[in-house]
């Protein structure tokens, strides 16, 4: 009988050699799909980056941390260390393309050398050849692509973390995005997850002010979902129903008896990316008329509807002029949404109203009811707004944006690292994707330099008015309180009217003004 040792040893080995098999077997016999193989290479990154920063940053003492030549061998140290880093997300792909677009993404949180390098994987992850897109065609609609398919653009319109969309035409002759979920994704998204949990503790125990496990159990949560692209189908169908009001707004039709949990088949839609200026200029768009567009929708779906679209990276909105010489906004990925429930969307309004009225009390109250204790509330309203904490008190709607204010929000922003990670550690978990969506929000309206617009702030506390008022007329026990409520809302927003026509007159855009309130 053997010793239990070789028993464990012998179990550990065969174990390790099954499941790699499996691996292999389900991702195609693809050698970048083993575990082992994948885990290594983030491991050896991981080391590699800490080697760059111990030998080009902190080989010496540094005194004064403002010295010149201190910040410029920083900032080249962060840009090396980012182009390392990247370099895995391109190779390993899948999850870590989806955590390098989250990084790209969190301008407030980390040095802007990683979100602009990582910046590029929101419309340009790594491409896969056209054959191993049809396998997953064949495998999940059990006909070949000929058959569904007269025309199939082997170029892809755009690659991203899960999936890349091609252009092509059915045996009917209508034109569709058809969306095909990378082959290797669901294979290696588990040993993905539990590797990026792994290394993101060890940095954690390494240095204990990186609190980054907020991030990775929300991979962890979102990614079954945007991994079922019936699910997207579904969501796109909903949010269209939801803004059918909304003329300007275009939701691309799903082709259900083409559409599986890895291949999704939509209407083709033509238009440039929201941050394409050129583009823009050449079709004679109004910048600020698709900001006001952008930020009306979103203002709806977080204060409102509570179902929001929480990937609005540049290249999932697209712009374009219609034949009468309209703006048509077009958003495309619906895999990724947020479900508010009514006291969130009700305590974050609040928030938010507080905020607008330099309510200091009011600002703490409704930070603590969103889960963000003690005195990080000051913080968390900086993060909230996107603007350091002068502009807070002095009044956003009256301070305008303008570099010295970003620059100063980088600067202040390092400064406070741990702490933005505790908040991010036990703010409510839906305030998550809210931020991210704000995020990628500001930095649209930054590119179409359209940030200082007050239409956005009559926009946004309109609908916060509405939020409050919604709730407080649902909890009203009486006709005199229900009637009492709708009193107060109507009359609010009568008031902001009557305050953004002003405005209007005041800055001469009084056709803007009107045009935004009727």
């Amino acid at each position: 009988m053997w010793p239990t040792r070789r028993l464990i040893k012998y179990g550990l080995v065969g174990g390790s050699l099954l499941g790699t098999a499996v691996s292999l077997h389900a991702n195609d016999y693809d050698i970048n799909s083993i575990g082992i193989v994948r885990l290594g290479r983030a491991g050896m990154t991981v080391f590699d980056i800490a080697v760059t920063y111990k030998t080009n940053l902190y080989k010496r003492e540094w005194p004064d941390k403002k010295d010149p030549e201190y910040v410029k061998l920083k900032s080249e140290t962060h840009k090396l260390a980012a182009e390392k880093l990247l370099n895995l997300c391109r190779t390993n792909r899948g999850v870590y393309i989806k955590v390098g677009q989250h990084i790209g993404a969190l301008e407030y949180l980390l040095p802007y050398e990683y979100v602009n390098t990582m910046k590029i994987l929101h419309s340009n992850a790594p491409q896969n050849p056209i054959e191993d897109l049809y396998k997953v065609i064949r495998q999940d609609l059990k006909k070949d692509p000929e058959e569904i398919f007269s025309s199939f653009d082997p170029e892809p319109l755009g690659t991203a973390s899960l999936a890349q969309v091609h252009r092509a035409t059915l045996k009917d002759g209508t034109e569709v995005a058809v969306k095909v979920q990378h082959p290797y994704v669901r294979g290696n998204s588990l040993v993905d997850i539990k590797t990026m949990e792994l290394l993101v503790n060890l940095v954690t125990w390494t240095f204990p002010d990186f609190k980054f496990q907020w991030l990775v159990k929300e991979t962890k949560r979102n990614l079954p979902i945007e991994m079922d692209f019936e699910n997207e189908g579904h969501n796109a169908e909903k949010v269209a129903e939801m803004f059918k009001d909304y003329a300007w707004l275009k939701i691309p039709k799903i082709y259900w008896d083409y559409t599986t949990s890895r291949v999704l088949v939509m209407e083709y839609v033509k238009g440039g990316q929201v941050n394409d200026l050129e583009y823009i200029q050449q079709q004679k768009l109004d910048p600020y008329d698709i900001a006001n567009k952008i930020g009306q929708l979103y203002a709806n779906m977080i204060f409102l509807r509570g179902f929001v679209h929480s990937d609005p990276h540049p290249g999932n909105i697209l712009v374009r002029r219609t034949p009468k010489g309209a703006t048509e906004v077009i958003l495309l990925d619906h895999g990724l949404y947020a479900d508010l429930t009514e006291k969130f969307r009700y305590e974050y309004s609040k928030l938010w109203l507080s905020i607008l009225k330099v309510d200091q009390a009011g600002m703490k109250q409704h930070a603590q009811a969103l889960g963000v204790q003690g005195s990080m509330w000051g913080l968390f309203a900086c993060m909230v707004t996107g603007r350091p904490w002068n502009s807070v008190i002095s009044g956003i709607d009256k301070v305008k944006q303008d570099e010295q204010e970003k620059e100063m929000m980088q600067t202040e922003g390092k400064l406070v690292i741990p702490h933005i990670s505790d908040v991010l550690e036990k703010v409510d978990r839906q305030m998550l994707l809210v931020l991210k969506t704000n995020d990628l929000i500001r930095g649209i309206e930054t590119t179409l330099k359209t940030q200082n617009r007050k239409t956005a702030f009559w926009v946004m506390t309109k609908c916060c008015v509405k939020s409050v008022g919604n709730r407080e007329y649902m909890q009203a026990t009486d006709p005199w309180r229900k009637l009492s409520s709708c009193l107060r809302e109507n009359w609010a927003i009568l008031k902001l009217n009557l305050y953004y026509l002003y405005q209007g007159i005041v800055s001469l855009s009084l056709l803007s003004a009107l045009k935004m309130i009727f």
